[in-house]
């Protein structure tokens, strides 16, 4: 079960062209933002890489804005996150159990973050309905590898309200407005 105070949030390379050309772009870069949106709201720290940004170009605006202004994207050439050492140091840093997983492309960058990071002893959430590749096979593909190699496979809403725990409260009255 995730908790806000073990839970920290990975944003993985939605950008540039790429974001654009995913399979169903426009609703996955709607549902990172309302994962980036509360997990602020519930205090959950939030990395965001890029892979080969001068390739790719930066994280798409629309997500970029509603992130962290007290960080910065980590740029990437290996396609799992764990695999540079300076986001393995960020992820040490923040020093949560479980990560919770967006991005692109399913079964490439996401699919090796997410079975390094199980390998290296974090719980890691996949969040379905906010990460995808080029074709819909593909992302399926990324999400059963995923599910193989131990992952939990998860969704924006319930990731939230998992973290959430109680329907009552400000942060409760602001993730209803998220997520609806």
């Amino acid at each position: 079960m995730l908790k806000t105070d073990e839970a920290l949030l990975m944003v993985v390379d939605i950008q540039g062209k790429l974001a654009r050309i995913v399979h169903d772009s426009e609703s996955v870069i709607a549902a990172a933002g309302r994962l980036i949106r509360g997990a602020r709201v519930l205090g959950v720290p939030i990395l965001w890489t890029e892979q080969n940004p001068e390739g790719l170009g930066p994280t798409v605006p629309e997500l970029a804005e509603l992130l962290p202004p007290d960080g910065r994207a980590l740029p990437k050439l290996h396609f799992s996150c764990w695999g540079d050492k300076t986001i393995r140091d960020a992820i040490d840093e923040i020093g949560r159990k479980h990560i919770l997983l967006a991005g692109i492309e399913t079964h490439v960058c996401v699919y090796q973050t997410a079975v390094d990071l199980t390998a290296a002893g974090y719980g890691v959430h996949v969040v379905a309905d906010a990460v995808s590749s080029r074709t819909p096979a593909n992302r399926e593909i990324g999400l059963a590898k995923v599910q193989q190699a131990g992952a939990a496979i998860t969704c924006v809403e319930t990731a939230l309200f998992e973290m959430l725990q109680i329907a009552r409260g400000e942060k409760f009255k602001e993730i209803l407005k998220i997520v609806k």
